[in-house]
């Protein structure tokens, strides 16, 4: 199973998560960093455990009110040999480019940024494309065909429950089912709610190839001892 932290981004800090409000997302305060700068940050994390990748979410520009490229820079030019899964709000194939042009990163696709299904069908056979189904409460945030037609998805899927992002409901199993089932083979990535190394054992019986964490981490539940033994956590590909 794969770890992916996560930085979420806004006015060129790194800002605390909970719930998808994003309007009130504040300056991290954590004890992995001395300050909530990005780099500061991303030193904290790798302090935990040598994550081959990072998940940063540039939510300046998810949300239409600037970018924070500069910083995406910064992180690159600190730790260049680190992968990076970004979100830059991608709903044009030239923004899509943008982050494509750098073979460090991964593009996430926020289905939330979707006007139609045009720009996912495009890049579903991108190797380093990933489709976030993102959802609030039980509601899809996105076109509706790309939730119903799994033969558009890449082979990296993530499954965001906002609701539980930053949260201790731990991560929504049902709805992971049920991505998982509908994925056939592709790798499903759970987001909002993971709480710990029981989380983690949770995710891997049901198949699950990955997990985007932050506050987890912030707040010491789950450690790098955790992270380690997520590597030999039996799995199933069973959905049920």
């Amino acid at each position: 199973m794969q770890i992916i932290p996560v930085i979420d981004l806004k006015g060129g800090l790194v800002v605390r998560a909970r719930a998808g409000d994003r309007d009130n997302y504040r300056p991290i305060t954590t004890p992995l960093s001395g300050s909530p700068d990005p780099v500061d940050v991303m030193g904290g994390l790798l302090a935990i455990h040598p994550f081959p990748a990072v998940y940063v979410a540039d939510l300046d520009a998810i949300t239409g009110v600037g970018d924070n490229r500069a910083a995406l820079i910064r992180l690159k030019a600190r730790f260049p040999g680190q992968m990076f899964w970004v979100d830059n709000g991608a709903g044009s194939a030239e923004r899509a480019a943008a982050v494509l042009e750098d073979p460090r990163d991964l593009l996430v696709l926020g289905s939330e940024c979707q006007i139609d299904s045009s720009l996912v069908r495009s890049l579903a056979g991108h190797v380093r494309v990933v489709l976030s189904l993102d959802f609030r409460g039980d509601a899809f945030l996105g076109p509706p065909d790309i939730l119903a037609d799994s033969s558009c998805w890449p082979r990296h899927i993530i499954a965001m429950t906002l609701a539980r992002v930053g949260g201790n409901g731990g991560a929504d199993l049902d709805r992971l089912k049920q991505i998982k089932h509908s994925a056939h083979d592709r790798l499903v990535y759970a987001a909002g709610g993971v709480r710990d190394g029981a989380d983690l054992a949770a995710l891997g019986r049901i198949g699950i190839a990955g997990a985007l964490v932050a506050t987890c981490l912030h707040d010491g539940r789950l450690t790098g001892e955790d992270i380690a033994a997520c590597a030999v956590i039996p799995k199933t590909t069973s959905s049920a």
